[in-house]
């Protein structure tokens, strides 16, 4: 058995149900509950495939609180997700449910009871709401619900406990800033002013556009839109909420940077709509490692949350500070865990580099053959000797790189190696393309040093394994321009998600202030303007031979935390220094231009 909130409309009474085929049971003694607190009792559920009906969950019981809550849905006009427990193959439904209601009679009575116990386990015990709802028999959601209730002010929490506000408005609030809160409960106090509950007070809460201008971050006097003042002339709205964003978000990078030279070693700007929820951070002092989170409103509101961490990031501080203290580098890589780039998106990033160099490396017979004897030496994971496939499961990914640039160019010079020994031409390598040694040998022989360092370079080219130290090493060494072996597509863009790279991909494109006026748009939004300074549309100044810090020889990185690429690049930067340049015999990219 397990918990989980399953939308109304998935729902259904079972046939074993005593009141299934029935008319609708009275539910008069238990339906104010329901309206004012919502189903608290799980039901009892099972995967309705046996009833034929695949996709739904069929209620063993609690058929009362199901009809209970339909009719408050009814009336209310919102539809909330009941908590149910899914029963496994041999669960009993009767001893399930009166375990479950021995659980919730251990609770406190009101939900505010329950936040002031729920959040002395958190505080006091180390609970986690998972382990909290294990204990009392609950979903994880239903205790989120309750712990939300420290967002709201001890007024609006006292009206909730003497019921003088539904569940479905307490909800609301919950998302609601302090300064709504207050707004709010001068509308409730008011005999001649309307006060919005229910699903009236989320559209009062998050309806409309219009943008009141305490909510600027920047002086109004440089703001060039106009502003609708009201009667008082007290407050005013901007009439173009667009225009408003564009220099609020360039505010809001003004403060991030003013907290990043302030010490602070990371500020996150989090998106509009998304809310801080305290109970799910550690306050964590600046010298500590905490960092600050900048949390932004649909009305445009803006919360400064400095000093705090998320309890994954600080049980690792913690952790550190255990074993006989930790220093700042310690704290920063223990907050940095979280690598730059997926797993996918590194796979691109090494295709692509790998493409590359060994395209560039056909015209450097002498340093293939150096390489090859350095394999020799010293072996490689590759060596059997076998040849690196570039076999990844994304489609996109492995169209991207068949039909770059670099690997036109490296394709061409494979041909040309196969008809100088009489392999077929269809064959997929040239390694492993023959299988009698003394007849391909015999073949060497009669060929010239340039013929034979030619066939050596494209062997070398197979062989070399993506993803290696070696390729950021042979890369540099041979100033690969990545600018000539390929060009931004949809796949790289389909790959990145992460915001913070995002915003940095578009400053280096954009320009600094137009990124920092952009920068709590959203990843698509912000990756459709990357694509639009590319190829030069939507009236936007085309950025010719871009390329990303990641596919650069040598490798960089957009933040400081790990990027698989430039650690390899690090190790072997040490050893690239100094050495001789390279003497290319042609233009290695002809082909690849052609």
């Amino acid at each position: 058995m397990h918990l989980a909130h399953i939308d109304h409309g998935k729902l259904f009474v079972s046939k074993t149900n005593m009141r299934h085929g029935t008319k609708p049971p009275d539910v008069s003694d238990i339906l104010a509950t329901v309206k004012a607190r919502g189903v608290i009792v799980p039901l009892i559920v099972r995967a309705g495939e046996d009833e034929g009906r695949p996709g739904m969950f069929a209620i063993v019981a609690g058929a009362r609180r199901f009809h209970a809550a339909t009719l408050a849905a009814q009336e209310s006009g919102e539809v909330d997700l009941l908590p149910c427990a899914i029963m496994d193959a041999g669960d009993d439904a009767a001893a399930l449910e009166a375990s479950l209601i021995e659980n919730i009679a251990r609770l406190d009575p009101d939900e505010v009871a329950q936040w002031e116990s729920f959040t002395r386990l958190i505080q006091k015990e180390g609970r986690s709401a998972e382990q909290i709802a294990q204990t009392f028999g609950l979903t994880d959601l239903h205790v989120r619900r309750v712990l939300a209730l420290g967002n709201l002010l001890p007024r609006i929490r006292t009206l909730y406990r003497e019921g003088e506000i539904n569940a479905a408005s307490i909800r609301h609030l919950t998302l609601a800033t302090k300064a709504q809160q207050k707004a709010w409960l001068a509308l409730w106090g008011s005999e001649d002013d309307y006060c919005p509950t229910g699903h009236q007070l989320k559209s009062w809460l998050f309806g409309g556009v219009s943008i009141s201008t305490k909510h600027a971050l920047f002086p109004l006097e440089t703001y060039k839109g106009r502003i609708i003042a009201d009667l008082f002339g007290e407050d005013g709205v901007f009439a173009d909420a667009d225009q408003f964003w564009r220099a609020q978000n360039a505010a809001i990078a003004a403060k991030r940077d003013a907290f990043l030279a302030e010490g602070w070693s990371e500020v996150e700007v989090m998106e509009p709509g998304q809310y801080f929820h305290s109970w799910e951070y550690e306050r964590t002092p600046r010298d500590k490692g905490g960092k600050v989170f900048i949390s932004i409103s649909h009305r445009g509101e803006v919360e400064c949350h400095e000093g705090w961490l998320s309890g994954r990031e600080a049980k690792k501080v913690r952790a550190l500070e255990a074993r006989g203290g930790a220093t700042e580098a310690d704290r920063q890589a223990a907050r940095d865990q979280r690598s730059e780039t997926t797993g996918p998106l590194q796979t691109y990033i090494d295709l692509h580099r790998h493409a590359a160099t060994r395209a560039v490396l056909t015209d450097h017979p002498a340093v293939a053959l150096r390489l090859m004897v350095a394999h020799v030496i010293a072996g490689s994971p590759l060596w059997n000797v076998r040849v690196d496939d570039q076999h990844v499961r994304n489609e996109a990914i492995a169209e991207s790189v068949e039909t770059c640039a670099a690997e036109t160019l490296f394709d061409e010079k494979s041909r040309a190696v196969l008809a100088l020994l009489d392999f077929p031409p269809d064959a997929p390598n040239v390694t492993g393309g023959g299988d009698d040694l003394a007849a391909i040998f015999a073949r060497l022989i009669g060929l010239g040093d340039h013929e034979v360092m030619g066939i050596l370079a494209v062997v070398m080219g197979e062989t070399m394994q993506a993803g290696s130290a070696i390729v950021e090493a042979l890369g540099t060494y041979l100033k690969v321009d990545m600018a000539r072996c390929w060009t931004p597509d949809d796949a790289l863009f389909d790959l990145i998600r992460d915001r913070q790279v995002v915003n940095a991909l578009l400053r280096e494109v954009a320009g600094k202030a137009f990124a920092d006026g952009n920068v709590a748009e959203k990843v698509k939004t912000q990756k459709a303007i990357i694509r639009d300074c590319l190829h030069g549309d939507n009236g936007r100044k085309r950025v010719e031979g871009w390329v990303p810090k990641w596919l650069r020889f040598p490798a960089q990185s957009y933040t400081v935390r790990p990027f698989a690429t430039l650690a390899k690049w690090k190790q072997v930067e040490p050893l690239i220094k100094g050495l001789p340049e390279p003497t290319p015999q042609i233009d290695p990219y002809a082909v690849a231009a052609e």
